[in-house]
């Protein structure tokens, strides 16, 4: 186990971990390897949805991947949207 992640000689083997890694972010790890997940490796799609809600005047609008409600302002005020 050159690497000691429980895989052996060139990544071949079982690859079992003790899957008490988190993933950073949103969600936890899959509990597969070391253990340790990668940028949110326990997402799911259902943590794709959501909406972006304005602080001030409660505006809602769907969240869309890849683009941060704290990067959207509120159509109607102008205020910093944030994830609901």
């Amino acid at each position: 186990m050159p690497n000691r992640d429980g895989t052996g000689p060139r990544g071949q083997g079982q690859g079992k971990g003790r899957g008490q890694g988190q993933g950073q972010g949103q969600g936890q790890g899959q509990g597969r390897g070391m253990g340790r997940a990668s940028g949110g490796g326990g997402r799911s799609p259902a943590c794709a949805t959501g909406y972006c809600v304005c602080p001030d005047c409660g505006f809602k609008s769907a969240h869309q991947v890849g683009f941060p409600c704290s990067r959207q302002s509120c159509p109607e005020c102008g205020t910093q949207m944030i994830r609901e």
